[in-house]
C-alpha cells in the first residue's frame, strides 16, 4: 500500500494544465494507467466536479486503487476498471462516454520495480516473470527466455532493448538454458552482464537494462497495445478534447509521434498537434525522481471550432 501511496506521477502538472485548460467545470476524464492514482486525484483537485474514468490491468494495483479513491471520499465520481488500456475503448462506447481529456501514462510504477517478487527488477533474486496482468497473461519473460528461438531473442532485445550486444547474450543464454532452466531473475542477470565486454560492465547504466526493458516489453506486448489504441482514444474525445501521453523510451515516443502525425494528416481540419517537440522534465522533478529523466510528453487535440466544412466534420464524427 505505501508503495503505491508513494508513487510520483511523472509531469503531473504539465499533463493537469493542458487537460483542464478549456474543460469545463464538469469535464468528464479517462486515466489509461490509475497506478497511484496521481493524475485521477490531480484532476479532482483541478476540477472538483469533475468525473474520472480509470484503469488499470495490474489486479494488486486495482484493489489498492479502489482503497485510495474510497479513502479519497471519491468513490461516486472516480470509477477504476481492472482491464487493459486497450479494452477501454469499448467500455467507452457501451457507456457512451466522451471525454474532455485522455491521460496514458506509459511508465512501469515504482511499485512494481520494487516488488522484487513480480520479476521486473534484477536487484533481487526472483522468478522471471514480468506481467503486469498476471490473472489473464500466460506469457512471462521465463517462458520468453527458455522457449524462445534464438532469431526470436535477438529480434526483441535487438528491437525492443536496441541492445547492441543482443547476439552474444543470446548465445550465452542458450548455453546455459541447455544445461538447465533459466528461472530466475539474478540467474538472467549474470549470464548478461558476462555478456559485455569487461571495460564495459560498471557503466551508468547496469548491462542487463536494457534486455530486462525488452523482455518486459514482449510478455506485455506493450507496443502492440499502444499502437492499436492511440487512434480510438482520441476517437473518444469531445470537441475541443484532448489526449496526453507520456512515454519513457524511444520506441514509445517514437509510435506516438507517427501516430499522432497520422491523425493530422488524416483529419487536419480537425486536428491540432499541441506540442511540435515533447516536453521532458525540469531539472528540479529529475532530481527528485530520478526515473522521470527519460519521460517525453505529448498532446493532441480534437477540435472543429472555426472550421467552416460542416458536412465534412460530422462525416469525420461518424467515422471516429
Amino acid at each position: 500500500m505505501n508503495s503505491y501511496k508513494e508513487h510520483y506521477s511523472v509531469l503531473n502538472k504539465e499533463v493537469i494544465d493542458f487537460l483542464t485548460e478549456n474543460a469545463p467545470d464538469e469535464a468528464v476524464y479517462a486515466d489509461m494507467t490509475f497506478g497511484a492514482g496521481g493524475h485521477c486525484f490531480a484532476f479532482k483537485k483541478a476540477k472538483p466536479n469533475s468525473r474520472v474514468y480509470a484503469v488499470d490491468q495490474d489486479s494488486e494495483a486495482f484493489r489498492n486503487g479502489l482503497e485510495l479513491i474510497n479513502s479519497q471520499g471519491y468513490t461516486d465520481s472516480i470509477e477504476l476498471f481492472n482491464i487493459n488500456f486497450q479494452n477501454f475503448p469499448q467500455i467507452a462506447q457501451e457507456k457512451d462516454l466522451l471525454f474532455d481529456g485522455i491521460v496514458m501514462d506509459l511508465g512501469v510504477s515504482s511499485h512494481h520495480f520494487d516488488s522484487f517478487e513480480r520479476g521486473f527488477s534484477f536487484r533481487e533474486s526472483a522468478p522471471l516473470d514480468m506481467r503486469m496482468d498476471i490473472s489473464n497473461n500466460e506469457l512471462t519473460a521465463k517462458k520468453i527466455v527458455n522457449d524462445y528461438s534464438s532469431e526470436e531473442l535477438e529480434r526483441i532485445f535487438f528491437e525492443y532493448g536496441e541492445e547492441k550486444f543482443s547476439k552474444t547474450i543470446v548465445k550465452n543464454i542458450l548455453e546455459s538454458r541447455e544445461r538447465k532452466e533459466i528461472e530466475t531473475t539474478k540467474e538472467l542477470e549474470d549470464i548478461i552482464f558476462h555478456s559485455y565486454p569487461k571495460k564495459m560492465r560498471h557503466g551508468k547504466t547496469h548491462p542487463a537494462t536494457k534486455a530486462f526493458q525488452a523482455l518486459r516489453i514482449e510478455v506485455n506486448k506493450e507496443l502492440e497495445v499502444l499502437e492499436k489504441t492511440l487512434q480510438k482514444l482520441f476517437g473518444l474525445l469531445k470537441d475541443g478534447g484532448r489526449l496526453a501521453v507520456i512515454s519513457f523510451h524511444s520506441l514509445e515516443d517514437r509510435i506516438v509521434k507517427h501516430e499522432f502525425k497520422k491523425i493530422y494528416q488524416n483529419n487536419r481540419e480537425f486536428v491540432k498537434i499541441l506540442t511540435k517537440r515533447p516536453l521532458q522534465p525540469g531539472d528540479m522533478e529529475i532530481s527528485e525522481n530520478k526515473r522521470s529523466r527519460s519521460a517525453k510528453l505529448r498532446v493532441i487535440e480534437k477540435n472543429h471550432g472555426g472550421f467552416g466544412d460542416q458536412k465534412k466534420y460530422k462525416k469525420y464524427k461518424k467515422e471516429t
